[in-house]
């Protein structure tokens, strides 16, 4: 059998969203599609390996039991008992989806927010036509790998991400952005991964992707996130398990109130590698927790303002390294320049020497707002040549410029990223830049203050200049002198 290809998948997803299309919500596609896919890949493999159990064992029995199999299914709650009711199908769905989460302790929750009871959002017809939507490809392993389903699951996400416009930008970062992070990190083999704001879990299926590309295990890293977002921390629960990852631990709360990775009571833990793309100049953080002390001893650099939560993230990321850790977060250029509690944090963060690099982006790259923002990367142990120093890009320029939003070509992520493994000088894109020059300009890390991406004007010369404002005045005084000479010869002038 010919294993389904990726652009006829992504066409054949896309196409379920098309029937749901004046029924609901463009930004809610994405629950009631992943919601779907979902539920046929975990019954279509269920049945093949009951199929290739059956032919091992010949035991009916056996070949059903749940030992046996990677996840389990109730009987009675399989995608073919649902397609034989024609009324109350959405009704049914929901009692599989709920039998399904009852039966797997590890897929808890991720049905939460797919609910097709509602009738007039719902009615059995649209129910009936998504369903035999769906099942016009079978999705076995056999018929479609886990990489190439994963590959159109990510697809769809950055799909409705542009669907939802601002909103897109509260699961999503645009896959280019999240390489640069990772193709800088460079995971190895055998680290942990982190990301305290994971979204739909792209920075964690970025990092596997890396590994896969460079010949390495992916399933040697172990995956650790946090999302606030029930809905999103179901998306990336879906996203990981569709590329067969099983042992990704993924915990839902607010990571700056409540971090559910912890080493011991009120100690966090420890990772090799931390990413993440945390929401942009957050309000309600936790600013009355924390000016009272952080109960979990991140706040080492001091309080973040009430009206930015940008540097309590950096600090729970910083927390959250070994002592040979690194990080990548993505932040406004405000957390660069900023004075007050910013001000003095960053300083904390320079003098003690964790800054490795601060990578600029250009404008309009990012769901949700078209202001610029920053790549900050972060070494615990930095090499001794770069001890002292900060490696300073500007990228406002590596853009693609797009109708409603720009992006970024595989050569603008290989160039930036390029950047900081040379830890070099450019001409008008990068610099490296001493702690003392930093420190005389206050430690503000503003990227426009020590890189300039426009050629400086060429050189002067006054004394040129200045004779060639004489000839032109003397040019003016001489057209005078004609033109008072033609008004007297008319009687106009004295």
């Amino acid at each position: 059998m010919t294993k389904l290809h990726l652009p006829e998948l992504e066409r054949h997803l896309w196409g379920a969203a098309d029937l749901l299309r004046g029924s609901i919500d463009s930004g809610d596609f994405k629950h009631y599609i992943f919601g779907l896919l979902f539920y046929k890949r975990l019954c279509d493999v269920w049945e093949e390996e009951y199929e290739e159990r059956l032919a091992e064992y010949d035991d009916a029995e056996l070949a059903a039991d749940p030992e046996e199999h990677r996840f389990h299914i109730p009987e009675g709650n399989f995608w073919r008992d649902v397609r034989k009711e024609s009324v109350d199908i959405g009704t049914i769905l929901n009692t599989a989806f709920r039998a399904i989460e009852d039966a797997n302790p590890r897929l808890r929750s991720v049905f939460q927010d797919v609910d097709f009871a509602n009738k007039q959002r719902f009615p059995d017809h649209l129910l009936d036509s998504l369903l035999q939507h769906f099942e016009a490809h079978r999705m076995r392993r056999a018929d479609v790998d886990s990489t190439v389903l994963g590959d159109a699951y990510e697809y769809l996400i950055a799909k409705f991400a542009d669907d939802a416009g601002k909103k897109g930008g509260e699961f999503y970062t645009p896959k280019a952005i999240v390489k640069i992070m990772v193709e800088i990190l460079k995971p190895e083999e055998g680290q942990t991964v982190y990301d305290p704001a994971c979204g739909s879990g792209g920075m964690l299926l970025e990092a596997t992707h890396y590994m896969e590309e460079h010949g390495l295990n992916p399933k040697s890293l172990t995956l650790y996130g946090q999302e606030k977002n029930l809905n999103t921390w179901a998306i990336c629960k879906m996203a990981l398990f569709l590329h067969d990852i099983d042992d990704a631990f993924i915990e839902r709360g607010d990571t700056l109130l409540d971090p559910r990775h912890l080493a011991d009571d009120k100690v966090i833990k420890r990772f090799d590698l931390v990413l993440a793309n945390p929401p942009f100049s957050l309000k309600s953080w936790g600013h009355k927790v924390w000016s009272k002390g952080d109960p979990f001893l991140r706040d080492t650099y001091g309080c973040p303002p009430k009206s930015y939560g940008d540097l309590a993230f950096i600090q729970h990321m910083v927390a959250s390294l070994t002592s040979t850790g690194r990080m990548a977060v993505v932040c406004p250029h405000g957390v660069l320049f900023r004075g007050g509690a910013e001000g003095k944090i960053r300083k904390g963060l320079l003098e003690d020497d964790l800054i490795e690099a601060v990578v600029g982006l250009g404008q309009n790259l990012f769901y949700g707002t078209g202001i610029p923002a920053a790549i900050l990367f972060i070494d615990r142990n930095k090499p001794a040549g770069r001890k002292g120093k900060v490696l300073i890009v500007n990228g406002d320029k590596d853009i693609v410029p797009g109708k409603n939003q720009n992006s970024l070509s595989n050569d603008n992520v290989n160039r930036l990223a390029q950047a900081v493994h040379g830890f070099d000088d450019e001409e008008l894109f990068c610099r490296v830049v001493s702690l003392d020059e930093i420190r005389d300009n206050d430690h503000n890390l503003n990227i426009t203050r020590y890189v300039q991406t426009d050629p400086p004007p060429p050189p002067i010369d006054v004394k040129a200049e200045v004779a060639k404002l004489q000839g032109l005045m003397a040019k003016r005084n001489e057209a005078e002198g004609r033109m008072v000479g033609f008004l007297k010869e008319l009687g106009y002038a004295q």
